[in-house]
């Protein structure tokens, strides 16, 4: 007798096998079953399925080849990390090394503040003659009869303006300065002085605008897949919407903005985030509307314009051409005998990018673009977002200066410690000179794009200094916008404004011509009106960004704007002048430039109606079945008709019908039947704006 175990080593088989054919032949079994003599005689004569040995001989190979494969896996993966590893710990001991000489070279960094000179009087806005005379060490006395010798009547408790301050203090032999300038928590405008012995070439930094699709995309792509910093060759990360590119040798920055009104609107908030604009217009396509938009906007920005015509590899391409309509916008190519540099290129394939940034580099020399490395940073932010892992992330441009790692730094209103510094490519650096696009972490809020930023000696410096223009930002939010208005423009010539920046709107292109032509013509004192966009269409919202960001006021011939148009320029502060008469125009902006403006009825829109249905009678007219969207409309009132934003008709309103009555007047939200005194060509989806004339003194 033996065992079912004992019987299948003997036979050279598995245990589960004998007990499969001890089941078969009716033997109840299991693995310490003794077997009988009987029953081994059985299982001797049984014949076993020797193929379904060989499966299971199969499995096992199987099963060692697989564990012997994912051994050796593991093994190389072990090597692998173990490397990695090694190469962490060596890019963390550089890192190490790196801010250890950082923080060694800290105390050789120059301060952004200044020491006030003693010669130096500081001005604040609405200065007493008392307050003036105790800053000059003066006795007030002789600061009201020098005011009297400049035929100025004045007791001590007057306010003395800014330039007869300034006169004063020159007799005193001292510099008059404002207070805001020389208060560093106003870094916008505070004044940094560097030794010409100090500064260093820096990289020019580079933005591109123009339509759409002509390619500014590709363009980009293409200059950063070809020269990319370091001399890698694509597949790298883009970790932000900026980055630094080499070209023979010479770094150049690319800023790669969301389109011009967005890089308006960061200048309207005081950021010079460029050097260099480079407008692309496409050979095949030309000057298109946008091309035109974004011309304007670099034009304000004061900054050298290139210009590179796309696509000329395509068929139709016609480069001339759009150097021909580029001249008509005053953007006359050089070889032409003007001072734009034009390049033909094709962003697809890379013909001309060579050319392109050779001109860019010519231009940057030229200009001679300079920063001093060796002081506290100070810049502008690009982009922000909030993470949800490291909180607000920053985008900033270095405009000055050397950033480091673990510096204090205040950005807008919201400041802190930089905790990671990051730069295009998402390596992590310790410092970051002039002009160079980075990525940085540890701020207590999340600021906006276009804001300033400085870096500070201490963390207490700069803790101060944020929350004091957090309290500044609370301030100017209570105040009203003091853009230009043609009310105040007397004033302003008088405070040493001597150009008025206009943005004409007109219904044709004839008439934004005449009153361009005619409003250029005047001059008063030696003020000018410099037209800065003059263009065919409805008032925009791009008009009023643009508008904001020039200090310019607003003419509409013949156009009107919509009530979201008037409340957004309302908001901005900027002043929306409307005529239909070129004459009105010219006289009412001479006359404000000379400080004689009349006293004149203004207009008071009451409601807006939308034309929902016509129904049309030989006696009556047509008669415009009405929804009324905003305001009153009133009987007695005049009403202008405005179709896509053009004002086509504008006299009086003849009758307002209510169901089966005449009204006087209907409010938003009804519907109602309204006629137009000498006009029927009245549309569906045409808009009825009532107003009235109401006097008002200036």
């Amino acid at each position: 007798m033996m065992s079912v175990k004992e019987y299948a080593l003997d036979v050279n088989r598995t245990v589960n096998e004998i007990l499969r054919k001890c089941q078969e032949l009716g033997i109840t079994a299991e693995e310490d079953y003794m077997l009988t003599e009987d029953e081994i005689v059985e299982l001797d004569n049984a014949q076993f399925d020797d193929e379904e040995l060989d499966e299971m001989v199969d499995d096992l190979a199987e099963a060692y080849v697989k564990k012997e494969k994912i051994n050796q896996e593991n093994s190389i993966a072990k090597k692998k990390n173990k490397k990695k590893n090694v190469e962490v710990i060596n890019n963390q001991n550089i890192l190490a090394d790196k801010k250890k000489e950082m923080y060694k070279n800290k105390s050789k960094l120059k301060s952004n503040e200044t020491e006030i000179d003693e010669n130096v009087v500081l001005y604040k806005e609405s200065m007493s003659v008392k307050e003036f005379a105790e800053r000059l060490n003066v006795d007030s006395r002789e600061i009201v009869k020098k005011l009297f010798a400049l035929g100025i009547m004045a007791n001590v408790n007057n306010s003395i303006d800014f330039d007869n301050a300034s006169l004063i203090a020159m007799d005193y032999d001292k510099e008059l300065k404002n207070e805001e300038v020389t208060n560093i928590a106003n870094f916008e405008e505070y004044e940094v002085k560097d030794d010409a012995k100090d500064l260093v070439e820096r990289p020019p930094v580079v933005t591109i605008m123009g339509h759409v699709d002509h390619g500014k995309t590709t363009l980009l792509d293409t200059i950063r897949k070809s020269n990319v910093a370091g001399g890698e060759a694509g597949g790298i990360t883009q970790a932000i919407s900026a980055y630094q590119i080499v070209y023979k040798n010479k770094p150049i920055t690319f800023i790669d903005t969301p389109g011009h009104a967005a890089f308006t609107e960061m200048r309207a908030r005081g950021a010079s985030i460029t050097d260099i604009v480079i407008i692309i217009v496409a050979a095949d396509d030309g000057v298109m509307p946008q091309t035109r938009e974004a011309i304007d906007h670099a034009k304000a920005a004061g900054v050298p314009i290139m210009v590179a015509v796309n696509k000329i590899d395509k068929p139709g391409a016609n480069p001339d051409r759009v150097m021909q309509e580029l001249t008509e916008c005053g953007l006359v190519p050089d070889n032409w005998g003007g001072d734009t540099i034009f390049t033909n290129i094709s962003a697809l394939n890379g013909t001309g990018i060579d050319e392109l940034l050779d001109n860019i580099l010519l231009i940057a020399e030229m200009n001679e673009y300079k920063a001093n490395p060796n002081r506290y940073a100070m810049g502008t932010v690009i982009e922000s977002k909030l993470d949800k892992q490291v909180g607000p992330v920053c985008t900033i441009l270095i405009n000055n200066g050397t950033l480091r790692l673990g510096d204090p730094i205040v950005v807008g209103t919201s400041y802190g410690k930089v905790r990671t510094l990051k730069n295009d490519r998402n390596e992590e650096i310790t410092m970051a000179p002039p002009s160079m696009p980075v990525s940085i972490t540890g701020l207590n809020d999340i600021p906006e794009a276009g804001d300033k930023f400085m870096a500070f000696e201490s963390e207490k410096q700069a803790r101060s200094i944020g929350e004091e223009r957090k309290t500044q930002q609370r301030l100017k939010d209570h105040k009203a916008s003091e853009a230009v208005t043609l009310d105040d423009l007397f004033s302003k010539i008088s405070d040493g404004l001597k150009e008025i920046n206009v943005i004409i709107k007109a219904d044709v292109n004839g008439s934004s011509e005449a009153v361009k032509n005619s409003l250029e013509k005047i001059e008063v004192e030696d003020v000018r009106v410099k037209v800065i966009r003059s263009s065919v269409g409805a008032i925009t919202e791009s008009d009023i960004v643009l508008a904001k960001a020039s200090d310019a006021i607003i003419i509409g011939f013949n156009v009107r704007p919509t009530s979201n148009i008037r409340d957004y320029a309302k908001e901005q502060g900027v002043d929306i002048r409307l005529y239909n008469i070129i004459y009105k125009v010219v006289e009412e902006m001479e006359s404000a430039m000379k400080g004689m403006l009349d006293p004149v009825y203004i207009e008071k829109v009451t409601g807006t109606a939308e034309v929902r249905q016509l129904f049309k009678f030989s006696k009556v007219g047509t008669i415009a079945g009405s929804y009324i969207t905003d305001g009153v409309i009133k009987r007695d009132a005049k009403a202008r008709i405005i179709r896509d934003g053009i004002v086509i008709y504008d006299g009086d309103i003849n009758s307002i019908q209510r169901e089966k009555d005449t009204v006087k007047e209907v409010k938003k939200g009804l519907e109602c039947g309204i006629t137009i005194e000498n006009f029927n060509d009245i549309k569906v989806g045409d808009v009825i704006e009532g107003y009235e004339m109401v006097e008002q003194d200036r």
